[in-house]
């Protein structure tokens, strides 16, 4: 089974999202349990470095990127983004901006965390996990969080039944 950074990504997401905010496992016990469920350590040790990454993003000025992202613009996506990103996930990262879940900003916050990922392509599942941990990572967007949290685990429901 060939497991990638996405794949650990969801997992821990999965496992840990519930957690009270104070919840710091420690890294070296969390690379531990990835370990036993089966994740090699390369792919683990991207996953925190993606996480970290994202928090940092969280923790910067969102000044500069609201300032690129005017409301009314049309996100047009770099050759390099349309290869990796399938038609499909570009269509929900847009329907979710013009319903209002997505602002320009995270949206971009978004397909810079996708293109950090070393996946060859995205397609719609992932891009929904990765707007989900952007989103649970984004202060005063616990609304959005919550309609693509529903989203996400009502198709996985019915996917199981």
């Amino acid at each position: 089974m060939k497991e990638n950074v996405i794949d650990v990504l969801m997992y821990l997401f999965e496992n840990y999202m519930d957690e009270e905010p104070e919840f710091r496992p420690d890294q070296d016990v969390l690379m531990a349990e990835l370990s036993q469920a089966g994740f090699p350590r390369g792919e683990i040790n991207k996953a925190f470095s993606w996480l970290e990454e994202l928090a940092a993003l969280k923790s910067q000025d969102g000044m500069s990127a609201t300032a690129l992202c005017a409301s009314t613009s049309t996100r047009i996506y770099a050759s390099q983004e349309q290869n990796k990103i399938d038609l499909e996930a570009r269509g929900f990262v847009l329907f979710l901006e013009q319903s209002g879940v997505l602002d320009p900003v995270t949206r971009e916050l978004v397909l810079e965390r996708v293109m950090a990922l070393e996946a060859e392509e995205i397609d719609l599942e992932q891009m929904k996990w990765v707007i989900l941990m952007v989103l649970f990572n984004r202060p005063g967007q616990e609304q959005a969080y919550a309609w693509v949290e529903d989203l996400v685990f009502n198709e996985v429901q019915d996917q199981l039944q």
